[in-house]
């Protein structure tokens, strides 16, 4: 595999962004454009909940599978608390993935008009803070993300703050993950080959290495960030709003080198999807140099379900 300096993904610091709003809106966009990714420095996300969140993430998961499997929920899709281990597979792969996961939903007051599409959150009893941790992460990345969609309209020459009304309200979810050590011959990856289903995703990684990106020629790239920067990419629903302008790229997880199979893998995702009600419909802006590719408009919450199924989460 090539290492020219122009196939990495580039670190963008977001440091930037407040005194050179279209600076950092054009080398995110460039980013986007070419990889589908790109790696973020100086987000924002406080370090001592991000370290508060790695803890009880690790501590969560080493609870026995008899306690953890208490806060599964069948039949919901894995939309709120556990899914168990070596539920989900990769659209069109032969082996489901070697992971299991939690997750935080968007805190909802009393009777508000999206409860029907928005389960309440689930806690567990164990460890001690879990909530407070989590709902902390959840709105700091829920702050970072309004950022990067602002700065993402400015390189669709929308309105800066075209994206609020989208997102307002909106469907997010935070993903715990756990990939357990694998087995030195294990057929599997731990994540199969896979686009992200929403806007965009932001990835805070850990010390275990594994995410890669399909390039343009077919060649597997290391997305490795810096030790405190955050992984971001497009989702198919950002790629479909904007005619793939903005491409969403396959990426996976791929098991670690031998010497490396006995440690687990940490991650922590935040999906940042609209609102159910939002229409995904092509930018005019996004069709003045290629066809419409989707002409007809879907609804976040109908496409959601679409995938959802494709991804073995909810059975037909």
């Amino acid at each position: 595999m090539s290492t020219n300096i122009l196939e990495q993904v580039p670190l963008i610091s977001m440091a930037d962004q407040a005194a050179d709003p279209e600076g950092f809106a054009r080398k995110l966009g460039e980013s986007f454009q070419r990889f589908g990714f790109a790696m973020v420095s100086d987000h924002g996300v406080p370090q001592d909940i991000v370290d508060r969140a790695w803890a009880k993430t690790k501590e969560f998961f080493a609870l026995s599978e008899e306690e953890k499997r208490r806060y599964h929920v069948p039949g919901q899709g894995g939309a709120r608390g556990l899914t168990p281990f070596k539920t989900e597979i990769a659209k069109g792969a032969t082996y489901v993935d070697l992971k299991e996961f939690w997750h935080v939903g968007r805190e909802l007051a009393k009777g508000h008009r999206f409860e029907e599409f928005m389960p309440a959150n689930i806690w567990p009893d164990r460890p001690e803070g879990f909530k407070e941790t989590f709902l902390a992460l959840f709105q700091a990345l829920d702050d970072a993300g309004d950022r990067l969609l602002s700065a993402i309209a400015r390189y669709l020459k929308l309105a800066p703050d075209w994206f609020d009304h989208a997102v307002k309200d909106g469907n997010s979810v935070l993903r715990l993950l756990h990939y357990p050590p694998v087995d030195a011959n294990a057929p599997e990856v731990r994540a199969g080959a896979h686009e992200d289903i929403n806007l965009i995703t932001l990835l805070l990684g850990a010390e275990e290495a594994g995410l890669e990106l399909l390039d343009r020629d077919g060649s597997w790239l290391a997305v490795k960030p810096p030790e405190g920067a955050m992984v971001v990419n497009v989702g198919d629903m950002l790629q479909r709003l904007t005619n793939h302008v903005l491409p969403s790229t396959t990426h996976r997880v791929v098991n670690p080198p031998p010497e490396r199979r006995g440690h687990a893998r940490y991650s922590m995702p935040f999906f940042l999807h609209p609102a159910p009600d939002f229409v995904i419909e092509t930018l005019p802006g996004c069709m003045q140099d290629r066809p419409n590719r989707y002409p007809e408009p879907i609804s976040s919450h109908d496409y959601l379900q679409e995938r959802l199924v494709e991804i073995g989460l909810v059975k037909k």
